[in-house]
């Protein structure tokens, strides 16, 4: 049987007054945290809230795909998902979208889309 937490809106960032089997916080809180600021694990987070002030150029698609990688390594490393693929793709100028599969422990697949903004 698996865990229900309370779902996170990746949309707004608030509860969503609904339940979850999968790793949708897990991945959200680990994108959205900026590595080292949150208190009672300064190992969770992203570094790509640093891409902001980034321009708008093909390496720094490389830099998303990278810290979205390392955000999300530790899903790989405590047995929760099997293999996690991303790549990052231009959206619209001045923002990446970042396409995330996740195979968890279970073998089900989840996909997930994370905008990132560059300059």
């Amino acid at each position: 049987m698996r865990a229900m937490d309370a779902y996170i809106s990746p949309l707004t960032g608030d509860y969503a007054g609904t339940r979850t089997d999968t790793l949708a916080n897990a991945v959200y809180l680990r994108l959205m945290t900026p590595l080292g600021s949150w208190w009672a694990d300064p190992g969770l987070g992203s570094r790509l809230h640093e891409l902001t002030r980034e321009k708008d150029l093909a390496r720094v698609a490389v830099l998303a795909r990278q810290y979205c990688e390392q955000a999300l390594e530790p899903l790989l490393a405590d047995g929760r998902a099997r293999r996690i693929d991303v790549s990052a793709d231009r959206d619209v100028p001045g923002r990446l979208l970042l396409a995330i599969e996740v195979e968890d422990a279970s073998g089900r697949v989840q996909h997930f889309q994370h905008p990132v903004r560059v300059a």
